[in-house]
């Protein structure tokens, strides 16, 4: 099992566990560099994100703020944003917490942009959609819920030559749980290879509220089941694919599902396939 795990961390670069604060410091001081350098080496000034109201895009966004501060500073050049960007599909019904994450962040500019219309219209279009069972249109719509709030966010930074920032992490790589060409698509992921309760600790670290460092994770895509936590997606928890990442040792039923998963996802962490 231990070779199993090791050998997947390894591919997914997964950072070993903060030993204590000094550490975790040091992570975001080097993420924050990370994130600078992106925009130095693209010769851009601004950064796009969607902020959901959970975890993952709060903590993006933090270190995304911190960064595009640092650079003002050490310019002087006003010049550097970054943008947050709410995609609600219609009304979103955890909206307080997302206002919530924008009163932490705090980001130069907020921009709202209601996917709803463009969804429906895709959905509505696409004839290979009309005979479909409800669970697989419903999947199937979820998907392009994901995919729309990304070509918001490339429009966004097409129209302000920015660079988009994604939210991926090593305990979501691992499972495959995201979409393809939506939420896995970006020009930096800056939680790359964090497990789950490291980016919960860079989010703590800079002064969020627990109710949002610690709110319950939901991709939120499916009309059927709303708000479903991604943990009853995933049929393990985090706590365990944590584990599973830091070498630790979990029950076997817990193993079988993760590594099942990192397998038959890997499609996902190796696009595009060519001869």
């Amino acid at each position: 099992m231990q070779a199993v795990q090791q050998e997947i961390a390894q591919a997914l670069k997964v950072q070993p566990p903060f030993a204590d604060a000094a550490a975790l410091e040091a992570e975001v001081t080097r993420r924050v560099a990370f994130i600078k350098d992106c925009l130095a080496n693209a010769r851009l000034k601004t950064l796009v994100l969607g902020i959901s109201g959970g975890v993952d895009s709060l903590t993006a966004a933090l270190l995304a703020q911190r960064a595009i501060n640092e650079l003002r500073d050490e310019t002087g050049d006003k010049g550097y944003t970054f943008i947050a960007v709410r995609l609600p599909y219609h009304v979103q019904h955890d909206e307080h917490d997302a206002q919530a994450c924008l009163d932490v962040i705090k980001p130069d500019e907020t921009h709202t942009i209601d996917i709803a219309p463009a969804v429906k219209a895709l959905a509505g279009e696409t004839q290979a959609l009309k005979n479909g069972s409800p669970t697989l249109v419903d999947f199937v719509v979820g998907n392009i819920k994901a995919r729309m709030r990304m070509v918001a966010q490339y429009t966004i930074a097409g129209a302000r030559a920015g660079l988009v920032i994604g939210t991926d992490h090593a305990a979501e790589a691992v499972m495959g749980f995201y979409t393809k060409f939506g939420d896995g698509a970006c020009d930096l992921a800056p939680l790359s290879g964090l497990v789950k309760h490291q980016v919960r600790a860079i989010a703590r670290h800079f002064g969020a509220p627990e109710s949002l460092v610690e709110k319950v994770p939901t991709a939120d895509l499916e009309d059927l089941d709303p708000g479903k936590p991604d943990e009853a997606a995933h049929g393990v928890t985090y706590q365990q694919i944590d584990a599973f990442l830091h070498g630790q040792e979990i029950d076997q039923a817990a193993f079988d599902v993760i590594v099942a998963n990192y397998r038959k996802t890997q499609h996902k962490r190796e696009l595009p396939f060519a001869p």
